[in-house]
């Protein structure tokens, strides 16, 4: 065991949680910087059609973003527990399968969104004046395919080892690429939203091969062995029922992003629809900050679960769900009361900005205590529990919201009432969420590993 694994059991949670938690939480905002900065160049530089564009190809972004969270957030729980149980090997084989599954669903992807370029943009609310913005960004994004996969799925094996800062170190790396690139791709060479894809692809490319390199080499107590790569089936449908919650909940992002775009476009027009990709923007704002912390303190809960140690688990669950549930409030809050300041990071039309701010406070309620379902979801996954995780997931987004975005405007004649049915089934998921664990935690950590 080395001193990075043996901090995880033995120092001070406080300590610790900053340690690990605010460099994924910097990480994780700096991720978020690939697509915002994106749709702020072009928004204020290239205009409000391209800027509705490039936010219709958000689900695509997202399924891939999905299947990068199904293999890596799947396996990664699974190595911190076997690393707590002292059994490095196991911890190995699953690394090694989850690198051969993003490199099965990078080429399969790639193809599949390339073949169904123009039906799936159309199906998602793009007009003919804004899927050709939508396809040119998307034939140039889906070549970096691969290097998304690397990124997400690989980083929280770095996270698991307790080396966070590494971790944050791809996504920085990324990043700076990223807003150094934006502008002379965009403007210095006119190259428009193909100009933001190339730079969003070369930053992922420079942040994995960070990834690759630090997993490579002796500095990672994880390597990624060629010995380890051969798919193991029953280690598979491990990660695979780990997986699929958080698979589900990225996944159902796109299908909700399709359902909301349609409904917006059919009710309201394109105009509506851009208020969509200014409103899902500041959402991550909220939400990726309180996610990065969780996601960088979720290996204490693992490794310590996996090692019995179950007062420190309580512990720090405890602490974390007082800080999801503060930090989804305050940042929820200053949305709510400022919606006209975030519009205008991403566009300068006034019609645009009047409607987000019009809208952004329904839109956004539910958030002020979706931290509860942050907090608790986090647990689960940190304790391995994939049937709760799956339950959860789906209840928010596929039985609440995708149902809730089709009736209610279809009720109330009203295109305010797609708003509407976000906010009510993030509230109605969060309570459920905090409810259900009430009831589980103590028979789960009462069971143990098993």
């Amino acid at each position: 065991m080395n001193a990075s694994e043996e901090k995880l059991g033995t120092q001070p949670l406080g300590k610790l949680m900053l340690s690990m938690g605010i460099p994924t939480l910097i990480a994780q905002l700096i991720n978020l910087l690939y697509n915002i900065v994106d749709r702020i160049y072009i928004g204020q530089g290239v205009g409000r059609e391209a800027l509705t564009g490039v936010g219709l190809t958000l689900p695509v972004i997202m399924i891939i973003s999905a299947f990068s969270a199904f293999a890596g957030a799947g396996g990664a729980p699974l190595a911190a527990i076997a690393l707590g149980q002292g059994d490095r090997k196991k911890a190995e084989n699953i690394l090694g399968n989850v690198f051969t599954m993003l490199c099965i669903f990078s080429a399969v992807l790639m193809v599949l969104f390339y073949l169904i370029d123009r039906p799936f943009l159309y199906l998602v609310g793009a007009s003919d004046n804004t899927y050709p913005y939508a396809s040119a960004y998307l034939g140039i994004y889906l070549l970096g395919t691969i290097f998304v996969q690397i990124v997400i799925g690989l980083n929280p094996f770095i996270t698991a080892q307790g080396q966070a800062k590494v971790a944050m170190g791809s996504v920085l790396i990324g990043a700076v690429f990223n807003i150094a690139l934006d502008p002379v791709f965009i403007f210095g060479f006119r190259m428009g939203v193909r100009g933001a894809a190339l730079a969003t692809v070369l930053s992922q490319c420079a942040g994995a091969i960070w990834v690759m390199h630090f997993i490579l080499s002796g500095k990672s107590s994880l390597r990624l062995k060629k010995s380890c790569l051969r798919l193991d089936f029953s280690l598979l449908g491990k990660i695979m029922g780990l997986g699929v919650s958080p698979f589900i909940m990225q996944s159902t992002e796109s299908l909700i992003s399709v359902v909301m775009s349609s409904g917006l476009q059919r009710y309201g027009g394109d105009l509506y629809v851009g208020s969509l990709t200014i409103l899902q923007s500041v959402m991550q704002l909220i939400s990726i900050p309180v996610q990065g912390f969780t996601q960088g303190v979720q290996p204490i809960l693992s490794y310590n679960f996996g090692a019995g140690n179950l007062e420190r688990v309580k512990s720090a669950y405890r602490m974390i769900i007082r800080i999801t549930v503060i930090g989804s409030f305050l940042l929820t809050g200053f949305a709510m009361l400022f919606p006209r300041l975030l519009a205008r990071m991403f566009t300068q039309d006034a019609e645009l900005i009047a409607l987000v701010g019009r809208v952004a406070p329904i839109f956004l309620a539910g958030m002020l205590i979706f931290g509860i379902q942050m907090g608790c979801q986090t647990t689960f996954m940190g304790l391995g529990q994939a049937k709760i995780s799956l339950f959860m997931a789906l209840w928010r987004k596929v039985i609440l919201l995708v149902p809730f975005s089709l009736i209610f405007p279809l009720v109330t004649k009203s295109v305010i009432s797609i708003y509407v049915a976000e906010c009510t089934a993030d509230a109605l998921a969060a309570i459920t969420c905090g409810s259900v664990f009430l009831l589980r935690i103590d028979k789960i950590l009462k069971k143990g590993v098993g």
